[in-house]
């Protein structure tokens, strides 16, 4: 605090980017102030905005915090110089008046490393002259920046690559900025290198030091170090006689390795050439072509030697000898003049590859000869052409094709037709031939047959494949473009240009398995070729199909008792997919412990006989599962009926007893209800239906009573006028095939009334009494009536009765399997859960009738 008692001034100091919520200082506390006083002090800033943004206060205890926005030095501070610092300024006020006071604070920001040094420019370029000297040093401008200060900024400077002749020093000036130096190490050579590329990295002082990049380019410009070399020091030149004034005789070459105006030569006559040589010979200064000025003697035969000179900036001219032989010419060269008849450019002529053989190309004509001279003329050169005296003219040659031309396998020629006299002088004049293509090449692809394949249920413009057709043509008469054939289905596509081929919608492989259509290829030539390919697009399986039964569910009519592991019904189950996608495997849910399922065919087999008197509806249900990954399936419920067959007897329920009697009173009216006969039979139908008659009577009145066929009820018939007991063998009998019946014996008593039950006990017949031959037992095992032995009937109906029921059930499966063909709707995925067996047990349960043992 300064000596003004209400004026304080506090500095702190903090790195630059700490985040939000950094305490900076307690002012309250640095202050040493007591904040327990009442009122309370308030500390407030005053308002900033350049402040507010980067610091907080807390107006109670007066505490200092960073705010939201990070401190960045180098943004804060972009204007200062290095040496200033950085800090934030704030003037706080203590508040209320009584405690009032201006305290000064000052906020130094320090600086951290979070900036890395760069370059200005991404590539820096410095030129270094080829004969500079080892130690030679070169500035390198463009120096990186760092925004960091002081030991955060740029130290040092150094090469990836220093190629072995060149290293960096760094020079710091007086306002402390550091400039690298690149410094040659080794002599430099443009002519063999003439330029190395390396990167140039700034290294700033944090730690971990950060490093700035970029790309180092150094040029090594010319100097004139190398002097003009003629390619050959001597040059033979042969000239006839009557040579023509103008003619090309050779043409000298001198090179020189430096680049620019270090490189240009010139070529001179050398001062010991003679002015007649000068004036019979020209030089061109530029190009050094040597031509004929003047015209040569053709009497004489002379020898000349021309000393030619390249010269070069600042070099010592370097010399070429040129030796000219002239040779006296006995008579002129033949003069060879070609008339061309195929379409002639620049001596080029041009000839279309659908001319016929023996076609004409050019005529020539040989002049300048004796009469009696003999001229050789013959046609140097490969390709199929020859040159044949023409007709009987002298001295006329026509060149023409020998067999026709081919574009594709070969477009230009070359040939020289060669012109001899006897004195052995030569003229070489040389023909080439270009050869127009046409059209005679129609697109050829790559395959004839295109096999693509694609799995079912593809997205929309699915890629199959790219066509490949190539012509062998030219120009426009070998672009190739795709059609498809008019065989193509709509759904595919075929590109034009590139020849992909595209479906457009999803494939069902259920729908259509294989598409085969044509495709065409067709050149842009005139008249247009083509050619065409098949394609064959085969779609495969994917699991997409649960298995399907034929019906909805299956109803099966069996005959009771039918023998164990007999098939039952066969179930049809198909499904659309291929393959292992389409195999399927029947199994059952329910019920497995009565029956089995053939999975191969399908056939629903019991493992023992069945018994509708036990049960005579079964529903079963059956799961075919398909092989597919993942595995799909389908549930059907099967309803095994069991049919009828008469295998039990009718069962008396009343009387209960052979024993067992009635009292009938001496005066009971005829007509008269004196008791009944009940019988229940647990088959069913016609095999239930009951039938009661009287077989045998023991009675003192014969025809005394009398039985209900039907109802089994028994009446008196005339008035009773012997007393004792009556006995009634009554047979019970139902209506199937064969017949089975039972017999119960009813014992009446006429008196008026009981008064020795041990006499009534002694009349009563005895087991002993009953016809065996004729009562069998019944099927409950009680000792009563026996019946006859029918086994070897029983056997020949029972077969008979099987063979009519498995006839009715087989046209039974047929009809439905034809209602359900007719009237098949989509399947139906079922709940796959496991569905119990439904087991029905119907029976005619009757209370016999209650009766008093007297």
């Amino acid at each position: 605090p300064l000596s003004c008692s209400n004026f304080s001034h506090l500095i702190y100091k903090i790195k630059e980017g700490l985040p939000k919520g950094t305490l900076i200082g307690a002012i309250g506390a640095d202050l040493q102030l007591d904040l327990s006083v009442n009122p309370p002090r308030s500390f407030n800033l005053e308002l900033k905005t350049t402040s507010q943004q980067y610091v907080s206060l807390n107006n109670t205890t007066g505490e200092l915090f960073t705010s939201a926005v990070e401190i960045d030095r180098e943004a804060l501070c972009a204007e200062s110089h290095e040496g200033q610092g950085c800090a934030l300024f704030l003037d706080l006020l203590i508040l209320p008046q009584q405690y009032f006071q201006l305290v000064k604070i000052k906020i130094i920001i320090e600086d951290v490393n979070d900036n890395r040094p760069h370059f200005p420019v991404n590539e820096i370029r410095v030129s270094v002259p080829e004969n500079a000297p080892v130690n030679a040093r070169f500035a390198v401008e463009q120096s990186a920046v760092d925004p960091d200060i002081g030991i955060h900024s740029v130290q040092t400077y150094w090469l990836v690559n220093d190629y072995g002749v060149f290293t960096l020093d760094v020079e710091e000036n007086e306002g402390g900025e550091l400039t690298p130096f690149l410094i040659i190490t080794e002599s430099l050579d443009r002519e063999t290198q003439a330029e190395y590329v390396t990167d140039i990295i700034a290294e700033d002082g944090g730690s971990p030091p950060l490093l700035g990049t970029a790309t180092l380019r150094i040029i090594i410009t010319d100097v004139n170090d190398n002097c003009p070399k003629f390619t050959e020091s001597q040059v033979n030149v042969t000239l006839y006689g009557n040579a023509t004034k103008g003619m090309q005789l050779a043409r000298l070459q001198a090179y020189d390795p430096d680049e620019g105006a270090n490189a240009l030569i010139t070529y001179t006559f050398s001062e010991r050439v003679t002015q007649e040589s000068r004036n019979l010979f020209h030089l061109d200064t530029n190009t050094g072509v040597l031509k004929l000025a003047g015209k040569i003697d053709n009497n004489t035969g002379k020898l000349y030697k021309l000393i030619v000179l390249a010269n070069g900036p600042t070099c010592i001219p370097e010399v070429a000898m040129v030796i000219v032989h002239v040779i006296r010419q006995l008579s002129g060269p033949p003069a060879v003049i070609p008339r061309y008849i195929a379409s002639e450019k620049d001596g080029v002529v041009s000839i279309s590859e659908s001319e016929p053989p023996f076609s004409p190309i050019a005529f020539f004509t040989i002049k300048n000869t004796e009469p009696q001279q003999k001229i050789e003329c013959l046609l140097e050169g490969t390709g199929p052409f020859r040159l044949v005296p023409y007709e009987r003219f002298k001295n006329e040659y026509l060149l023409e094709t020998t067999e026709v031309l081919d574009y594709e396998q070969q477009q230009d020629y070359e040939m020289v037709v060669v012109v001899r006299n006897p004195h052995g002088l030569v003229v070489n004049t040389v023909v080439k031939v270009h050869v127009l293509d046409v059209n005679d090449n129609a697109p050829v692809f790559k395959q004839s047959f295109i096999d693509v394949a694609v799995e079912e249920n593809n997205p929309p413009n699915t890629f199959l494949a790219q066509l490949q057709a190539t012509d062998a043509d030219s120009e426009s008469r070998g672009e190739v473009y795709y059609l498809l054939g008019a065989d193509a289905p709509t759904i595919f596509d075929l590109d034009r240009s590139t020849g992909v081929l595209t479906v457009s919608t999803s494939l069902d492989r259920e729908e259509k398995e294989t598409y085969r259509f044509m495709v065409r290829a067709v050149d842009r030539g005139t008249p247009r070729k083509e050619s065409i390919a098949t394609v064959i697009i085969t779609v495969q399986d994917r699991n997409d199909n649960s298995p399907r039964f034929i019906n909805k569910d299956f109803t099966f009519f069996v005959p009771e008792n039918f023998p164990g592991f007999g098939e039952i019904g066969v179930l049809t189950v198909t499904d659309a997919d291929a393959g292992e996608n389409g195999w399927v495997a029947l199994s059952i849910l329910n019920g497995s412990d009565i029956f089995v399922i053939d999975t191969g065919r399908g056939a629903l087999r019991a493992k023992t006989p069945l018994d509708r008197e036990q049960q005579g509806t079964y529903y079963v249900w059956i799961e075919a599962i398909d092989g597919g990954e993942p595995a799909l399936s389908c549930i059907t419920m099967v309803t095994v009926l069991l049919l009828d067959v008469n295998d039990n007897p009718p069962t008396v329920l009343f009387p209960q007893s052979n024993q067992s009697y009635m009292l009938v009173l001496p005066n009971t009216l005829p007509g008269t209800s004196i008791t009944e006969v009940y019988a229940v039979d647990r088959d069913t139908g016609m095999n239930a239906v009951i039938a009661y008659s009287i077989i045998k009577r023991t009675d003192g009145e014969p025809g005394s009573f009398d039985i209900d066929p039907y109802t089994g009820n028994i009446t008196l018939r005339k008035t009773l006028s012997n007393r004792g007991l009556y006995s009634l063998w009554v047979k019970v009998r139902d209506h199937g095939q064969p017949e089975l019946y039972s017999t119960v014996l009813v014992n009446l008593f006429v008196n008026e009334t009981v008064s020795n039950e041990t006499l009534i006990q002694s009349l009563l017949p005895r087991s002993v009494d009953i016809d065996h031959g004729e009562l069998p037992p019944d099927k409950e095992g009680r000792k009563s009536e026996q019946v006859p032995n029918l086994c070897g009937e029983y056997k020949v109906l029972l077969l008979a009765l099987s063979a009519t029921c498995l006839g009715l059930f087989l046209t039974v499966i047929s009809l439905v399997t034809y209602i359900c063909c007719k009237k098949r709707k989509p399947k139906k995925k079922r709940l796959d859960s496991e569905i119990p067996l439904k087991l029905n047990h119907e029976m005619v349960d009757k209370n016999p009738m209650e009766i008093s043992n007297i």
